[in-house]
């Protein structure tokens, strides 16, 4: 057997098996006994963690179906790239993490590559201190000025309340306006809604993405996403 097609065809087992399906019924589909399976994954160890982050990858997808409406419905204003783009990527953000900071330059590339790419920003402040400054960006999104707020955050060497003032001056931001919003609550059903769809999803952590049926986490880079917008393009 090809080593190509043992590897398709452990993959099929190591799914059958966590999903549940085990015995005659396993190794009939794969074609491969038991020993042979339990040999050649001692032999190959580092399939499993793609075999999983694979399995992980169309769990995520699966959830997807019932909520991808609400996934890619931004909060009105917290929108990168083009708004009225036919191709959307839907990033789960945290200005306090650092891989998140790291995907900011892919971001921008992947807009200048694709005019036809709508990147909706949804703020899932999951690291302490984070939702203040999430507040301010979507008070900053009620005022228009999402893009710049977003970018001067980043900036930021801190989410302390000078850096989020900071950030505000640089994005010309109403100050009052937006602290009004954000006492009379304007941002909370926002922030409660994205951390409801992450769980659902099940992502652990930022960034986190949607694109077209698939959803994943991680920072995985311009080369990844654009092949997911390819993809979500075509069908």
């Amino acid at each position: 057997m090809q080593d190509n097609s043992k590897r398709s065809l452990l993959v099929t087992a190591f799914v059958a098996l966590l999903f549940g399906f085990g015995g005659a019924a396993l190794w009939s589909v794969t074609g491969l006994g038991h020993s042979q399976t339990r040999d050649y994954l001692l032999e190959n160890p580092e399939l499993l963690p793609q075999m999983a982050e694979n399995l992980q990858r169309k769990e995520a997808s699966a959830r997807l179906v019932g909520v991808a409406d609400q996934v890619v419905a931004p909060f009105p204003g917290a929108v990168l790239g083009n708004p009225e783009g036919t191709v959307t990527l839907v990033e789960f953000t945290d200005y306090g993490c650092s891989f998140c900071r790291l995907s900011r330059e892919p971001i921008e590339a992947l807009i200048a590559k694709n005019p036809d790419l709508r990147v909706v920003i949804r703020e899932w402040p999951i690291f302490e201190g984070s939702d203040k400054a999430a507040s301010m960006a979507l008070a900053a999104a009620q005022q228009g000025k999402f893009a710049e707020f977003h970018a001067a955050m980043f900036d930021q060497s801190s989410r302390s309340e000078d850096g989020i003032l900071a950030a505000a001056a640089i994005a010309e931001l109403d100050l009052a306006k937006a602290e009004q919003f954000i006492e009379a609550g304007g941002p909370d059903y926002e922030l409660s809604k994205n951390t409801g769809l992450a769980r659902q999803l099940g992502f652990g952590g930022t960034p986190s993405w949607v694109v077209g049926d698939q959803a994943f986490e991680g920072a995985v880079g311009e080369e990844a996403l654009q092949a997911a917008i390819d993809a979500a393009r075509e069908s």
